[in-house]
């Protein structure tokens, strides 16, 4: 029988828990690198807060994952879990002021072991505190101190129902009544109720409300009014109507909702006013030039490191969905050459070719992202003049990341679930809630698709500009270096998959030429044909290139890194999973490649032979890859990447805690 707590014998001749560990360690049996070395190059910056909150959430056994529980209790879990990193140290709203890399480095470490946490942490943090921080002044310091505590846990009211990304047109007004000094927050409609509002529904006390600021019948553009939704008892306040969201497809320790306000007064000051100001006598004031459309981008500033934010949690998931494919492939066996179980999955080709290229891509991408990530924080922190990264260029590369990464954590684990087979639907293996937090990644703070956009509409403005300064004789150079691949092609250049001088050159110029070709569509257009092309005829185009930039920007940051700067002993296996990932973008790009005459049809079969080589190149490598990410077994907490063998051995209802407490 098998009661609650009955366990069973493990089958005659069925792997024991010392033979998984035994099996790992036979496939890395002849490391070529350190791990620990290629952790410390991952992690860039931030090495000791990296390795104390590692330490942290690996002793701390609060955070095993829980999964049939109440969705009341899976909310305060996720808040109670944020306190105890606020508690000790590993975020601070003031990591802005100072060094904005460690808040995405908390961002990274905490969403491997909770995304709903992370998510909630992101809002706190960034998007509510980070705006309060950078737009609030001195008579919102009471707000600040309180936010490192969760003394005063916040929102970021942005969207609405029925405007996304098209905030700018929102509904929700604050209009200044001069003779009590004070503004009226109103949503006129339905649609301009506050919508998706992360910790809305349960925890916040404060909402940073974004809406047209009216004074006089005038409209002065979108600007940030801090409005207090609970009082210190938890009580909605006044005037302020929330409705619980409820159940999502996943993340639901997030608590979130949609809010209105009925005539909601607050005093003048709670109008954040670095940038532009009211005075007691309704005089408006900016130091903001341009529009209402350049105000409203000011003031959503924070959406920028909001996207460094997601991208850093999305690779964290990543890199645990990996490394918890890898374990599990390298333990499971089945049918090998001799008839028996006593093969490694991770020893076929189809798990290989299915792993190897996700392993390579989230390399690739992380030594991206925390290039990235450096170049915001040096651009964000006081000194920036002397930097010389455009505002621009921050714009394109924190969308660009954002939407590689969030797509990118959707294929891994998608396909990381697929080659662990029945293993990896159970929830406890991690990669269901993966899943469904890949969704929120390639929706929240600008879908992927239309951030895509973003890139494409940066990047024209730019070349808009270049092209003016340009000469006829420059303009005619610019063509012909563009065509100039494939004229060597002809010629009989081999452009081989291994030749990486040669993609880093057809990448550059196939981002060129796209841009070329959407320019020169869009050269002659009024607005109203910009727009119809843009948005009904040629987006095809304009996703085309904003991908080619995102994936050259990629490559160029990775080459320097890796090329440049790595340690010798890392370059060798470095190398190969940049030449894998370059590859991989030839193959699914591969049709434009060959009718530019960029790759022959010859040369594109040879990728195939390149491509299989180096995926049977890396794969001895790719759980001494895993341990590079530098996540411990606590942290990854699946069954299937420890002792899957114990945790089957007796009734365990699909839950670890019983689990950790036998192992730990």
């Amino acid at each position: 029988s098998s009661g609650i707590n009955a366990e069973w014998p493990l089958r005659p001749g069925s792997s024991s828990s010392s033979d998984l560990q035994n099996l790992r360690d036979k496939w890395n049996a002849n490391p070529a690198f350190d791990p620990k070395k290629m952790t410390a190059f991952l992690d860039d910056e931030n090495h000791e807060q990296h390795a104390k909150m590692r330490k942290f959430l690996s002793t701390d056994k609060f955070f095993v994952p829980r999964y049939d529980i109440p969705l009341a209790e899976e909310r305060e879990l996720a808040l109670q879990r944020l306190r105890a990193l606020c508690d000790n140290g590993f975020i601070s709203v003031h990591f802005f002021s100072t060094n904005p890399t460690a808040v995405f480095a908390a961002h990274e470490n905490a969403s491997i072991v909770d995304g709903a946490m992370a998510t909630k942490m992101t809002v706190q943090f960034n998007l509510f505190g980070g705006t309060v921080l950078k737009l609030g002044t001195a008579r919102h310091k009471q707000v600040i101190d309180g936010i490192d505590s969760l003394q005063n846990i916040g929102c970021f009211g942005l969207s609405e129902l029925g405007y996304g990304n098209n905030a700018v047109e929102m509904e929700t007004t604050a209009t200044y009544d001069k003779e009590t000094k004070e503004f009226v927050v109103h949503t006129p409609t339905v649609l301009g109720q506050k919508y998706w509002i992360t910790n809305g529904a349960i925890h916040a006390n404060y909402m940073v409300v974004f809406a047209q600021l009216m004074i006089d019948g005038v409209n002065n553009g979108i600007h940030g009014v801090l409005v207090p939704i609970r009082d210190e008892n938890g009580n909605v306040m006044p005037g302020v109507t929330i409705h619980d969201m409820g159940y999502k497809m996943g993340l639901n320790g997030i608590d979130n909702a949609k809010i209105s306000f009925d005539n909601v007064r607050v005093p003048r000051e709670n109008l954040l006013n670095k940038e532009s100001e009211v005075n007691e006598d309704g005089e408006y004031s900016t130091t903001i030039d341009g529009s209402n459309r350049a105000r409203f981008l000011k003031v959503a500033d924070q959406l920028l490191s909001g996207r460094i934010c997601i991208a850093s949690m999305s690779q964290g998931a990543s890199k645990a969905c990996l490394a918890i494919a890898l374990r599990y492939s390298a333990t499971r066996l089945t049918v090998g050459p001799s008839g028996k179980s006593d093969f490694p999955i991770l020893g076929y080709q189809l798990q290989q070719r299915a792993l190897m290229p996700l392993l390579a891509k989230t390399y690739i991408y992380d030594i991206a992202l925390k290039s990235i990530q450096s170049m915001y924080a040096k651009y964000s922190l006081p000194g920036r003049d002397v930097y010389t990264v455009s505002h621009r260029e921050i714009v394109m590369m924190c969308c660009a990341i954002k939407a590689i990464t969030g797509w990118h954590i959707n294929e891994a684990a998608t396909i990381s679930r697929e080659r662990c087979g029945g293993q990896g639907y159970l929830a406890a293996n991690r990669f269901g809630p993966a899943i469904a937090g890949s969704h929120s990644s390639m929706t929240a703070e600008g879908d992927n698709s239309v951030l895509m956009q973003k890139v494409a509409t940066e990047y024209l403005a730019d070349l808009s500009t270049k092209l003016r300064k340009s000469t006829p004789i420059a303009l005619a150079g610019l063509m012909f270096n563009a065509h100039a691949p494939g004229l060597y092609h002809r010629g009989g250049k081999a452009g081989s998959g291994r030749d990486i001088s040669y993609i880093r050159n057809i990448l550059r110029i196939r981002e060129q030429l796209l841009f070329l070709e959407l320019a020169k569509k869009i050269k002659d257009c009024d607005r109203k044909e910009r727009f119809a092309l843009w948005a009904e005829q040629e987006q095809d185009l304009v996703q085309h290139a904003a991908r080619a930039y995102s994936e050259k920007l990629i490559s160029d940051l990775c080459y320097e890194k890796i090329y440049e700067r790595a340690d010798v002993e890392l370059q060798p296996i470095l190398k190969k999973l940049y030449n894998l990932y370059l590859i991989t973008v030839l193959q699914d790009d591969i049709g434009y490649f060959i009718s530019n005459n960029f790759i022959t049809r010859k040369g594109a079969k040879a990728l195939k032979k390149d491509f299989n080589e180096l995926v049977a190149e890396i794969a001895p490598h790719s759980l001494n890859l895993a341990n590079g990410f530098g996540i411990t077994e606590e942290m990854l907490s699946a069954p299937i990447a420890r002792d899957w063998v114990t945790f089957n051995s007796y009734d365990n209802a699909g839950e670890m805690k019983e689990f950790e407490d036998r192992v730990r």
